[in-house]
């Protein structure tokens, strides 16, 4: 059965930030293929971010953080970027950071 796909509005704000329209199409078709699937496709994230599952795209340096629920059949995406492990600036320590701040809207 088909989920549903929800964009958060971060999610939105972090995709749109992505200047690359090449990157932003890879990255589209990704979020439209977890509509099949999408225990799947990603793996379930662990400690902080528990909860939460992430999946790869765009040649492998981004990724798509997000929330399923089987029940309802709905994938919400919550975030959408660069994987910079050590960095600031990497995806997984930005949601970190939003969700300690209660900024992420899930």
């Amino acid at each position: 059965m088909k989920y549903e796909i929800k964009v958060s509005r971060t999610g939105l704000d972090l995709f749109s930030k992505i200047s690359d329209q090449r990157i932003q199409k890879t990255i589209a078709k990704q979020i439209d293929k977890l509509s099949y699937d999408p225990e799947k496709q990603g793996k379930a994230l662990k400690s902080e971010l528990s909860g939460y599952r992430s999946t790869r795209a765009a040649g492998q340096r981004y990724r798509i953080i997000y929330q399923m629920d089987s029940i309802q059949k709905l994938v919400y995406i919550l975030a959408v970027g660069i994987r910079k492990e050590g960095d600031k600036k990497d995806i997984y320590n930005l949601t970190k950071k939003l969700i300690k701040l209660r900024l992420l809207d899930t």
